[in-house]
C-alpha cells in the first residue's frame, strides 16, 4: 500500500467545530499535546508497522482522539470525524448506521473496545467512496 493521505489538523479542528455549533457542547482545546499525539499516532503505526492497512490507521485516529480527550466536548464525535475524514481521503467510506457508530464510539471512549477490535470492525464495514 502506498502512503495514505493523512488528516490535518485544521481540517479536523473545523470539523470538530461545526459539530459543536450544530450540537451543542463547550468549544476550545483542552490539552494541545493530546492532540498532536492522537493525529500523530496513524503515522506512527504507518512507520513502525508496515502492514497497516487504512482500517488500521483509520482506527488509530479515533483511538488517540477518544482516549486522549483533546478538546473539552465532542471527543468521540470527533474521533469518527477523524476516522471517517482520513477514510474519505483515502477514497473509502464506511457502511454504518448512525447507531452501530454511536455504539462503537461510545465502547471504544468506555474503554470497552479495543483498538484493534475497532479497525476489525471499520474494515467489515469499509467500501469505496462512490465518486
Amino acid at each position: 500500500m502506498r502512503e495514505p493521505r493523512w488528516l490535518p489538523r485544521l481540517v479536523l479542528e473545523s470539523a470538530h467545530f461545526d459539530q459543536l455549533r450544530e450540537h451543542g457542547g463547550l468549544s476550545g482545546l483542552r490539552d494541545e499535546d493530546a492532540l498532536e499525539a492522537a493525529l500523530a499516532r496513524a503515522r506512527q503505526k504507518w512507520a513502525f508497522e508496515p502492514a497497516s492497512d487504512l482500517s488500521s490507521l483509520a482506527a488509530a485516529y479515533a483511538f488517540g482522539l477518544a482516549k486522549g480527550h483533546p478538546f473539552h466536548d465532542g471527543n468521540k464525535r470527533a474521533a469518527f470525524l477523524g476516522m471517517a475524514i482520513f477514510l474519505g481521503l483515502n477514497k473509502k467510506e464506511l457502511d454504518a448506521t448512525e447507531v452501530e457508530v454511536v455504539q462503537v464510539m461510545t465502547a471504544l471512549a468506555a474503554g470497552t473496545l479495543s483498538e484493534g477490535a475497532l479497525a476489525t470492525w471499520v474494515r467489515a464495514r469499509l467500501i469505496r467512496l462512490a465518486l
